[in-house]
């Protein structure tokens, strides 16, 4: 067999084992995909035509080539990640003698804080009238986002037998197949109930999925982002608004009034507490607008 061929079919075959062992998505099995035959071009390029002759110093030219295309330090990481996790499963299957992305580090980048909306605005948005069947899934959906702090795909794939009404709580199935339990709010127990009582003359009779189109399948994570747009420009707010940024939200609200920050961690499904730590300096921020207005000593000197 070529050696192009041995590469290709490792890859091919780590894939494999990503997806029946580590039971990740297909989209992130498709963006692992996109970045091993991105180095695979580099290597062939260079003339190094297969994985088991690839050292440290080809991996870092391949990361100073990429880096000098425009790739930013976020997709450096991502493609480093990925090499690495590539040369673990093929330093455990006895292809490669060493892992030569295990020393590289990509370059270090600013951490930008999420946006958030304040809960004034959040109210505004979810103020809305749920007069018409997409209006009244629509205000489910928002309301859920907003109690819960879902995923985008969390909440499109989310199944009646997920929720239990009478308890408030849901099951999540997050990112790696992990469930969580998340409480949901007396607001969008309302608005599920009153949705499940229209989605009923819609759905599909097999359709186990909460949330449908007015086809009665299962609505699309586009079209859930389209129709959380949808209202916020209906609802006149100036910013771009879309499902993260209602999950950052529901963060950084419960961190301003519990400060738990581990009970936040295992609400929002995040594996590790560092994730979830962004949302402290959110936090902070709030905290010192609140010490400015009311601390004696924080407050500026009136123009003489």
């Amino acid at each position: 067999m070529p050696e192009q061929r041995e590469t290709q079919v490792a890859i091919d075959k780590f894939l494999q084992y990503l997806a029946a062992e580590k039971q990740l998505s297909p989209r992130t099995i498709k963006a692992y995909r996109r970045d091993l035959d991105c180095l695979e071009e580099h290597l062939l390029a260079i003339n190094v035509s297969a994985l088991s002759k690839v050292d440290e110093t080809h991996i870092r030219r391949f990361i100073a080539d990429q880096h000098r295309r425009g790739l930013g330090s976020r997709s450096l990481q991502r493609l480093l990640s990925a090499i690495r996790s590539l040369f673990r499963y093929l330093l455990r299957e006895g292809v490669v003698s060493n892992n030569p992305a295990i020393n590289i580090r990509a370059p270090k980048q600013e951490r930008r804080l999420p946006a958030t909306l304040d809960t004034d605005t959040l109210n505004h948005l979810l103020s809305f009238k749920a007069e018409t069947p997409i209006a009244i899934r629509d205000k489910a959906m928002l309301e859920l986002f907003y109690s819960s702090g879902l995923r985008l795909t969390e909440l499109a794939e989310l199944e009646w037998s997920a929720l239990d009404a009478r308890s408030g709580i849901l099951r999540v199935t997050g990112k790696g197949n992990k469930t969580r339990v998340v409480p949901v709010g007396r607001i969008a127990l309302e608005a599920l109930e009153v949705w499940r009582r229209e989605r009923a003359g819609i759905a599909d009779f097999e359709e186990t999925r909460i949330f449908v189109s007015m086809r009665g399948n299962a609505i699309s994570v586009r079209s859930i982002q389209q129709r959380v747009a949808h209202w916020a420009k209906v609802q006149g707010l100036p910013q771009r608004v879309y499902p993260h940024l209602l999950r950052h939200s529901f963060a950084s609200h419960l961190l301003e009034s519990s400060s738990d920050l581990r009970a936040v961690q295992e609400l929002l499904g995040h594996a590790d507490i560092s994730t979830t730590q962004i949302y402290t300096h959110l936090d902070f921020q709030h905290l010192a607008r609140v010490y400015d207005k009311a601390h004696p000593r924080a407050r500026k000197k009136p123009n003489k």
